[in-house]
């Protein structure tokens, strides 16, 4: 069975909604309207986000049709007409629950892929393209890093691995993607009961700040239950002003040193030591760290606080 990744219906509603609240705070007060967008900021998320929408048909081709496909034949062959798990029972088929339960698991993998683009250099790397506009706004929502599509495909191949289809999967992706673009606004308030369960615009404007006690929180995708089991959920305080950004900007609207200066960084840090423990770490240890504490991690700096 076929399904169309609903993206291709959401790149056009993207555009509309950025034009539509770029309009909207044009007739708000001048001090809001300048934070909100700039215009050669937003020209770096949107060349970045169309770079994105090209390279995505050639992801969906290795992550669907080959990985992702790959893993579900391996792990699900047919025996006598039937698709059967490894595990000895029948394969998942397109039944309305086996969708909501594709689309939980898929949640579940965003949050563990999201939390790793940010406790994992060289994944940060790619990721904090991202998180490198001091705005927040529905253009920032497309400021995609090219090079996470590399790599996110495998947190999510357990699914297939277990016997849901590969298509379904595609189109839980895309469903995802689509709930995060529009968690990019600053016009919506916290929204009650719904704050309880659901990932809201308020808890991802604590995930884009840099101040220090939102740092690394609120990696959720829809559902917000995974930071609080996961001790990463932290609600926004309405008296603290927000600041957005990353605390080391790469000061550019060049797209290429947007997408590249963490890269450079982390090849500066590696001729700070000869070990290659040193060497592994500033690659793939989280941000911040350092052979000789000359920078902090965030959960170093927060033990340091509690002392």
């Amino acid at each position: 069975m076929n399904f169309t990744n609903p993206l291709i219906y959401g790149v056009p509603c993207f555009l509309g909604l950025i034009l539509l609240e770029l309009t909207y705070s044009k007739h708000q007060k001048k001090e809001e309207k300048r934070s909100l967008y700039k215009w050669k900021d937003l020209a770096s998320s949107l060349t970045m986000g169309v770079g994105s929408a090209i390279l995505a048909p050639l992801t969906k081709t290795i992550a669907a049709i080959v990985l992702f496909s790959f893993v579900y034949d391996l792990f699900n062959p047919i025996i006598d007409g039937v698709r059967m798990n490894i595990m000895g029972y029948e394969s998942f088929g397109y039944a309305w629950y086996v969708w909501i339960l594709c689309q939980l698991l898929d949640d579940f993998s965003y949050y563990w892929f999201h939390r790793q683009n940010h406790n994992v250099r060289f994944l940060w790397a790619a990721h904090i393209v991202h998180h490198s506009s001091d705005n927040f706004n529905l253009g920032t929502a497309v400021r995609n890093g090219w090079f996470t599509i590399l790599y996110k495909p495998f947190f999510y191949m357990w699914i297939v691995a277990i016997g849901f289809p590969p298509e379904m999967l595609v189109v839980c992706l895309g469903i995802e993607a689509l709930w995060q673009f529009q968690l990019h606004s600053v016009y919506i308030p916290k929204l009650g009961i719904i704050e309880k369960v659901f990932n809201t615009h308020t808890m991802h404007q604590v995930h884009h700040a840099q101040n220090f006690e939102y740092m690394d929180k609120n990696h959720g995708g829809f559902l917000n239950i995974f930071d609080k089991i996961f001790g990463t959920w932290k609600e926004l305080d309405e008296e603290i002003e927000i600041k957005y950004g990353v605390s080391h900007p790469p000061n550019s609207y060049n797209p290429i040193t947007i997408l590249t200066h963490e890269y450079k960084d982390i090849w500066t840090d590696l001729k700070k030591s000869t070990k290659w423990q040193h060497k592994f770490m500033y690659a793939f240890g989280p941000p911040g760290w350092s052979h000789d504490g000359s920078t902090l991690t965030i959960k170093q700096q927060r033990k340091l606080l509690i002392k």
